[in-house]
């Protein structure tokens, strides 16, 4: 059932105009730094994926106003083409953060929109970090808002609700006034959409690129002057209503536990989807423990939340793209002691392995309501008659920041090493993990242009 947001649009417009960097703790600093690097690994490595080379090619041929950088390109392009661009290349291994409350990808659409446009405008790695808090609180209390039925319904929250929270951000990047942002929010959801039918397609990357590039041209609009509804979140037929139907005001105007929502966020350490990594865990802690190899599995059966059904149960895949949403395949690798960490994995042969067809197609797909979303219990009955079992939570964030930072910078020089160099990528690491600390955005573009 629908409640009333009263000025809830401009509530949340209000919050992520006023927000600066000193109003942020410096844990919140480290971790947005945090994402920042991660973006920067998987961004740099999927630069010259398929999906990404046909965006450039065509954002070439259209031409535009050399504003920004595209990442491990010399080319210049528009600041929206730029966004777009980028935004796809960092979801195009999916390989990127995602949050519960944002049932999707918040940091990747917020952080090339950002950089695209502080390139432009030559904003300090201060403003930035502020403004990257500010879309990203701002998804995820619309996130919340929604709720998980919009996603069930369909719709890919990472290109929605991703659309908003990147208007929101770099309307605090510009110094946007409160109803001037939500203007932008407004003209940001006359535009949001995406499928999730597309999963396991070039289109799914391509949602990150159009919330960035969409988000980024709203709030452009706006500083020109150009208005929407500045209640488009909660008005009749407005976003909530036309692409939800329920929502929940009161927890999108709530705080958080801790203040922020960005203290929950969940990092990938599997390059695949964030719902596939429970079964991941669960499979190899088992095949450690157990000691024993993918021919000793008789069978294997995986239990999960429905929701997964329809996001990552792809039963025969037969491309790498495929692969990333289909658990049978997934736990398969896991049970192979295949490292599905590294984005070399993900390969069409792989999915034609007569070897890995076998193991995939003794794995079984069981539902459990009681499970959440991110959980999965995970049963193996072995040729030597035994039966094991674990169960794992992927929804649980790391809690020590200085822990979280260890494993991400290890992640991103795995990702970067190979492409430019241990000088250089540990060059990158260190300037990602210290930008907050002033300067110009534009030393980082160049960096990341490499």
């Amino acid at each position: 059932m629908s409640t009333t947001i009263n000025g809830g649009t401009l509530a949340i417009a209000e919050r992520a105009a006023a927000l600066t960097f000193d109003d942020l703790p410096q844990d919140i600093v480290e971790r947005a730094q945090h994402c920042f690097l991660d973006w920067c690994g998987v961004a740099m490595a999927g630069a010259h994926e398929p999906l990404v080379q046909i965006l450039a090619d065509d954002a070439l041929e259209q031409g535009g106003a050399p504003q920004a950088t595209l990442v491990r390109r010399a080319d210049r392009v528009s600041t929206q083409q730029a966004a777009l661009i980028n935004g796809a290349a960092a979801h195009a291994l999916d390989y990127d953060d995602v949050h519960p409350a944002f049932t999707g990808h918040t940091t990747v659409p917020l952080v090339a929109a950002l950089l695209a446009l502080g390139e432009y405008r030559r904003a300090s790695g201060r403003d930035v970090i502020a403004a990257f808090v500010a879309g990203f609180e701002t998804s995820c209390r619309i996130g919340t808002l929604l709720g998980t039925p919009h996603y069930d319904q369909g719709f890919h929250a990472t290109a929605t609700v991703g659309t908003l929270g990147v208007a929101a951000a770099c309307s605090n990047l510009l110094k946007l006034d409160r109803e001037t942002t939500a203007h932008a929010m407004g003209i940001a959801a006359t535009q949001a959409s995406g499928l999730k039918s597309m999963f396991g397609t070039m289109c799914k990357p391509m949602h990150a690129g159009m919330a960035a590039q969409r988000g980024l041209h709203a709030a452009q609009l706006a500083a020109r002057g150009f208005t929407a509804r500045t209640d488009a979140l909660e008005c009749e037929q407005g976003f909530a209503d036309a692409l939800c139907g329920e929502f929940n005001a009161d927890a999108a105007l709530a705080d958080p536990d801790g203040g922020y929502f960005l203290l929950t966020n969940l990092f990938k350490f599997h390059a695949a989807c964030y719902l596939t990594h429970a079964a991941i865990e669960s499979a190899s802690r088992l095949r450690i423990d157990h000691a024993f190899a993918a021919s000793d599995v008789a069978s294997c059966t995986i239990v999960v939340h429905p929701a997964c059904d329809k996001v990552c149960n792809i039963a025969e895949p037969t491309t790498g793209l495929e692969a990333k949403f289909s658990l049978r395949f997934m736990t398969a690798l896991a049970l192979a002691d295949i490292n599905t960490a590294a984005i070399t994995t993900y390969t069409d042969s792989i999915c034609s392995d007569p070897k890995m067809i076998a193991l995939r197609d003794r794995m079984h797909i069981d539902f459990d309501d009681n499970l959440g979303r991110m959980q999965s219990t995970i049963q193996v009955e072995l040729t030597d008659g035994r039966t094991v079992h674990a169960s794992h939570d992927a929804g649980i964030p790391i809690a020590d920041t200085q822990a979280q930072g260890a494993r991400l910078n290890a992640k991103f020089l795995g990702l970067t090493v190979p492409l430019v160099g241990e000088a250089s990528a540990h060059g990158l690491s260190t300037w990602a993990c210290e930008f907050a600390g002033g300067g110009d955005i534009r030393v980082y573009c160049d960096l990341i242009a490499r």
